[in-house]
């Protein structure tokens, strides 16, 4: 029986059937293969990361951690040392920018040096299959987990671009203890940001999210330093970094503890987080280098002032509003000075700080000038009798020495003939927001009878300090500039920080410089200091946060030194003081015009009666010769007896005549002031050569 004979079609037709079924099935085997991919159910990619509280240089001032309790900040690659990039690519993938998710080639590998050496030398995975394992939060032991990583690798690589990839890894990386991601590694370990790295600290943030636990510096060093030193082998060998820089980051010593994260201005960043919930940056107007001095700096003035008293202080530019340092304590975790409470928001007594307002407005109002008389004597409104702080009366005194010594008494008149009411108006208006004991404001308001914060305080002065009508206080960055309502007119801003720059000013302090005023609250609860300069205004608060009683404080001795200290670390000179207005005053006594020469009430003539006493030699403005016999005076009018005051000194009482004579209070220029048996008085200023 005779073979059909060989037919060569059929057998190119064989070939060609198998090829076809062979190529249906690899294109059935890639399409399920690639619809299984794409059927990944993906983890979530948007992961909380800290809320962080920036200043206005983007500097972190404070950052809060995630829900559970990690320290995760948001960072991009543009955020991190090209360096360290370099190092974790050609360290961990290196065809990371080439491959679809899963590198054959390094699996290839890790399989073969696994089977020769009986253990896993390497591993094969990618950095997206390490962000696989990160998201989920995976094991790499088992090939079930190693096959899923493998999988959402390859669909995260469909679906995002490899530089959302390397974000993701540089978000979720584990470098040991609570904190996770590359910022916080950079903090946790090096107290800075990733943006600038040493070799070594490249090396060793490579090294530690391999084994984050068994590889921290602060518990194994050996591991850490072996690990490092392997990455840094490496990278010499394939030219990344030189023999030298290499040989330095082995010796260069490794972090021994993790580091606290910064909390610089921990109080605003506690207050402007619960005021913009979910909002992740919050970049603020404080400049973080002048925060951490300020802080430093109230720590320093409580060191030696006993274990319960607290500080508060603000720095703010009083042209734009803008608060560039704001204290709420000495020591936010001090429980024993109550440090967790903020003194710039606590309401106290301001104490005489109150009383440049008081003066300016009198000034607005017509009803004084700097170099108007006023009366330091005994007075009585409807049974409120206020005191000077010393008990003593000084008799005619001018306005500018009276705001200077902080007297009571002239301050009490002003604001009789003012209102209470309008005061708490001008308070309100500068932007302040007061609060009253009682039922409605009082003559005491003037002394402080009232409650208030330190950062309205500095809103107040801020005003005074720009003429009048400020900025208003902000601490956003964005946040639209606004202007509080006019205090008083730029003339009377004038003439109040012109007075103030007189005031003695701390030791070792350079008077004229700084206008400035200090107070004490009733019962020594809070010390006060605020002043300003060209450009800048400050305010310090001492006391205790519970409002106990401090024996002996006064804001003179206790604040003011840190006052001046505050604006020698904000900057290293003072800016000069404004220039008058050109519509102000500026006269002596004699000069001014009749109605100013002496404060004198509304409902009042504008003369004494007619037997109020009066000095008719030496008259006002007098400029008389040193003799060696004293110095004659005459009066007329008054009732005796007669008590003489010369510079505020008394140099002869119980006088029953109206001409006599006294001793010459010396060479230059002196102030005499008569004093009648009914507490009416006449003052003179003259001149002796």
């Amino acid at each position: 029986m005779r073979c059909p004979a060989y037919q060569p079609g059929e057998k190119w037709k064989w070939y060609t059937a198998t090829l076809a079924v062979l190529l249906v099935a690899a294109f059935t085997v890639y399409r399920t293969f690639d619809a299984w991919i794409d059927q990944t159910d993906l983890p979530l990619t948007l992961t909380e990361t800290s809320t962080e509280v920036l200043d206005r240089n983007g500097k972190l001032l404070r950052a809060y951690p995630v829900g559970d309790g990690l320290w995760r900040l948001a960072v991009q690659p543009a955020d991190v040392n090209p360096r360290f990039l370099d190092m974790l690519l050609r360290y961990e993938d290196k065809r990371f920018r080439s491959h679809a998710g899963v590198d054959p080639i390094a699996l290839l590998r890790a399989a073969g040096q696994a089977l020769w050496n009986g253990r896993t030398v390497s591993g094969g995975s990618t950095l997206t299959m390490q962000v696989a394992r990160l998201l989920e939060d995976g094991t790499t032991g088992r090939w079930s987990g190693k096959l899923r990583q493998m999988r959402v690798a390859l669909a995260l690589e469909r679906r995002l671009s490899k530089e959302e990839i390397l974000t993701l890894y540089l978000t979720h990386a584990p470098y040991g203890g609570a904190a996770e991601g590359i910022r916080a590694a950079t903090y946790s370990w090096f107290g800075k940001e990733p943006k600038r790295l040493t070799p070594a600290e490249a090396a060793l943030l490579v090294a530690l999210p391999q084994s984050p636990e068994h590889r921290r510096p602060d518990r194994f060093p050996a591991a850490a330093n072996e690990a490092r030193d392997r990455v840094l082998e490496r990278m010499q060998h394939q030219g990344l970094v030189s023999d030298e820089q290499a040989k330095a980051a082995r010796r260069a010593p490794l972090p021994h503890r993790m580091a606290a994260f910064p909390r610089l201005a921990p109080h605003l960043a506690d207050r402007v987080t619960a005021l913009h919930p979910g909002k992740r940056q919050l970049r603020l107007t404080l400049d973080g280098a002048l925060q951490s001095r300020m802080q430093q700096l109230l720590a320093e003035a409580v060191r030696s002032t006993g274990p319960r008293l607290s500080a508060a202080l603000i720095a703010a530019d009083h042209q734009t509003g803008e608060v560039l340092a704001m204290v709420g304590s000495p020591g936010y975790s001090d429980a024993t000075r109550r440090g967790f409470v903020d003194m710039t928001q606590a309401i106290r007594s301001p104490g005489s700080t109150l009383k440049p307002l008081v003066y300016g407005l009198a000034f607005d109002q017509g009803l004084a000038h700097p170099e108007t008389l006023i009366h330091d004597g005994p007075v009585n409104f409807a049974g409120y009798a206020p005191q000077n702080f010393d008990g003593e009366f000084r008799g005619d005194i001018r306005v500018r020495e009276a705001l200077q010594l902080s007297l009571n008494i002239p301050i009490v008149k002003l604001a009789q003939e003012l209102g209470p009411a309008r005061l708490m108006a001008a308070l309100r208006v500068g932007g302040a927001r007061p609060e009253l004991p009682g039922a409605g404001p009082g003559l005491a308001l003037s002394l402080g009878g009232v409650g208030i914060s330190l950062q309205d305080m500095v809103q107040l002065y801020a005003g005074l300090a720009a003429g009048g009508r400020g900025s208003g206080l902000r601490v956003m960055q964005g946040e639209a500039q606004r202007t509080a309502g006019r205090l008083i007119s730029p003339e009377a801003a004038w003439q109040v920080g012109d007075i103030l720059r007189g005031l003695r000013v701390p030791a070792g302090a350079r008077a004229g410089t700084l206008a400035y005023k200090t107070g004490t609250s009733y019962g020594h609860r809070d010390a006060w200091a605020i002043g300003w300069d060209g450009r800048h205004v400050i305010g310090v608060w001492m006391g205790r946060a519970d409002g106990t009683p401090v024996p002996g404080i006064f804001g003179g001795d206790l604040a003011a030194p840190v006052l001046f200290e505050a604006f020698g670390r904000l900057k290293p000179a003072f800016d000069p003081l404004p220039p008058p207005p050109p519509a102000t005053l500026i006269v002596s006594s004699a000069e001014l015009p009749q109605p100013l020469r002496r404060f004198r009430p509304r409902d009042a003539a504008f003369s004494e009666p007619a037997d109020a006493p009066e000095l008719i030699f030496p008259p006002n403005g007098a400029r008389l010769a040193l003799g060696s016999s004293g110095l004659t005076l005459k009066l007329r009018g008054g009732t005796a007896p007669f008590l003489v005051l010369a510079n505020g000194e008394p140099v002869l009482s119980g006088q029953r005549q109206r001409e006599f004579s006294v001793p010459s209070p010396g060479r230059g220029f002196s102030s005499l002031v008569i004093v009648d048996g009914a507490g009416r008085s006449d003052r003179v200023d003259l001149r002796i050569d």
